[in-house]
């Protein structure tokens, strides 16, 4: 399962296209953005994006929140693209880090699967492809939902695979999904790790309150840090929806930022 997704052999489908970003609001900086379908044994696919701009520092896999699935199209679309780690894929460009985004294995449903030992596999093999496509360190980000498959990732990726891991808005109240970042074995967790934490947030599975528990319990890491910020404004009905503060919505470069200069305190 870890050589899933070799990067040659199994890109059936690139598409290609320039990306423009910087987050200042500078002079541009051209990336290159493209989709690719990834067979699995047995039937199926895992669609990814990945973003690369010039000279990378790092790469991150983005784990998207809610049920998973954004909506990679065959051309390079992104139906479903408001979910923060999907739509800040060129803030994080312009600050010199390659990003990869999963779409949902044959659009299923991930919630209640995340933690599993199954999907633990799969993010494994998502962090294997990444290093093997941009060939720099790979760190792991979560937001929402998706934190618990960062969890999970981190705490079962082989030794010297990953850089860090980065846990943003986590679901750490049982909920529809039934799993939390404490069913993610936090405790396997080795690398350093990142919880932030939006003072704003009010979405009920995932209380900012939480966030020192959640550090806690990844208590083999070797540096774990709690970041609180404030702030973002409400578009979406729901509290846990992405356009909240829940997401980050409205201060998007402030979040983008703090946590592109943890990374850089933490490259190999």
């Amino acid at each position: 399962m870890s050589n899933l997704f070799m990067a040659a052999a199994f890109a059936l489908l690139i598409v290609a296209c320039p990306s423009l970003a910087n987050a200042q609001g500078g002079a541009a900086v051209p990336s290159d953005e493209r989709v690719i379908d990834l067979p699995l044994p047995g039937g199926g696919h895992q669609r990814v994006l990945i973003v690369i701009p010039p000279k990378p520092k790092a790469v991150i896999i983005m784990l998207p929140g809610g049920a998973g699935d954004v909506g990679l199209t065959r051309e390079g679309d992104v139906r479903r693209d408001d979910n923060f780690v999907v739509r800040t894929r060129e803030l994080w460009a312009a600050q010199g880090y390659a990003v990869l985004i999963p779409d949902t294995i044959d659009r299923d449903n991930l919630r209640g699967v995340r933690s599993s030992s199954q999907y633990a596999r799969v993010v494994e093999s998502l962090i294997g492809f990444a290093r093997d496509q941009v060939g720099v360190p790979a760190f792991l980000l979560g937001t929402s939902q998706g934190s618990i498959a960062a969890m999970n990732g981190a705490s079962h990726a082989p030794s010297g695979t990953l850089a860090g891991v980065i846990l943003t808005e986590s679901v750490s109240v049982m909920g529809g999904s039934h799993e939390t970042v404490f069913d993610a074995d936090p405790q396997g967790v080795r690398v350093p790790a990142l919880v932030v934490a939006n003072r704003e947030d009010r979405c009920d599975v995932a209380p900012p309150d939480m966030a020192p528990k959640i550090a806690s319990a990844m208590s083999r890491a070797p540096d774990v840090k709690v970041v609180t910020v404030s702030g973002g404004v409400s578009k979406s009905s729901k509290d846990c929806g992405s356009l909240t503060p829940h997401g980050y919505y409205g201060i998007e470069d402030e979040v983008v930022s703090l946590i592109s200069v943890w990374m850089r305190g933490h490259l190999p």
